[in-house]
């Protein structure tokens, strides 16, 4: 197969997915960038079938952006970084499930977000995005903290930070507390009826929670007092998994995920500290994995 006078042996496919999207970058074991794509959601826990046709979708862009056709999916390794493959019941059935690619390796993306962050060496790392982890390689160990999943983690997430702006828009629609800005913008969205609230909670995803998250942030920076409590509460949720990773001596801590930027001025000073720039991103991190694992006499 050739592509602009350039032979294509075995090609290589990073995939970041996660609760909202699903980011793929198709490239050469040279580096070179063939084509990017996105898709849905591909969290394993939160829908298997939903997270493979997001990470179909994506992969078919790629191969369009390159101007390949969909035979070239037997000539790639695949290194398909998902939200949810930490866990084990979901992870085997991943590595299961047939896929038309040549090699396929599934991780969780905190993993690949971690190796991206710091060029494949030492370091841990932050998510916070519409779920929130952490993640540490240290001395070839890996440590992870947090990331269960809502409702009985990912604390100061956006899934989370969703959450508590609808429990205190029922707070303030009971006379408990005083309504803000924020919390007449969150009733809006139900129409200002408690009852559209529940009915909406009893099917609710993570991502549709997490889809006010910029409402809050936006309404934070303009003075809202419960929008500013809300930062900083998800701010101290994301201080103690710094504390975590420092005490499991990971001296060099990267903030990710879509939130990060806007979390990070609330953070406590002792947690900045030990704030690094991530080098590249969970792509980056999950194309160096799936370099690796491609024969020699392949990539060559």
């Amino acid at each position: 197969m050739r592509k602009d006078g350039e032979i294509l042996g075995d090609l290589l496919l990073g995939v970041d997915g996660g609760g909202t999207r699903c980011r793929a970058r198709l490239a050469l074991p040279s580096g070179k960038i063939l084509g990017e794509g996105e898709a849905g959601p591909a969290n394993l826990r939160l829908g298997f079938l939903e997270a493979f046709a997001a990470v179909l979708d994506a992969a078919g862009q790629c191969l369009a952006a390159a101007d390949l056709p969909t035979g070239a999916l037997a000539n790639i390794t695949a290194c398909l970084a998902l939200a949810g493959a930490s866990e084990p019941a979901e992870l085997a059935a991943a590595r299961r499930h047939p896929l038309p690619f040549r090699q396929t390796i599934v991780i969780t993306d905190a993993e690949a977000a971690c190796a991206g962050a710091h060029g494949g060496s030492d370091g841990a790392i932050i998510v916070i995005g519409t779920g929130s982890i952490a993640w540490g390689i240290i001395e070839g160990r890996r440590h992870r903290i947090g990331g269960w999943g809502p409702p009985v983690s990912d604390e100061g997430s956006g899934a989370w930070l969703g959450l508590e702006a609808v429990r205190r828009t029922l707070w303030a629609r009971d006379g408990r507390i005083a309504w803000t800005e924020l919390l007449v913008a969150v009733f809006k969205e139900f129409g200002g009826d408690p009852h559209a609230i529940v009915r909406w909670t009893a099917t609710a995803k993570p991502r549709d929670y997490g889809r006010f998250a910029p409402l809050i942030v936006a309404h934070a920076e303009r003075g809202d007092a419960v929008a500013g409590e809300l930062m900083r509460l998800a701010a101290a949720h994301i201080d103690a998994l710094a504390a975590r990773l420092v005490m499991l001596d990971a001296t060099r801590v990267a903030l990710v995920g879509g939130l990060a930027a806007a979390i990070e001025p609330y953070l406590a000073m002792v947690t900045r500290r030990h704030l690094v720039s991530a080098q590249a991103d969970a792509l980056t991190g999950a194309l160096g994995i799936a370099a690796g694992a491609v024969p020699s006499e392949v990539a060559a």
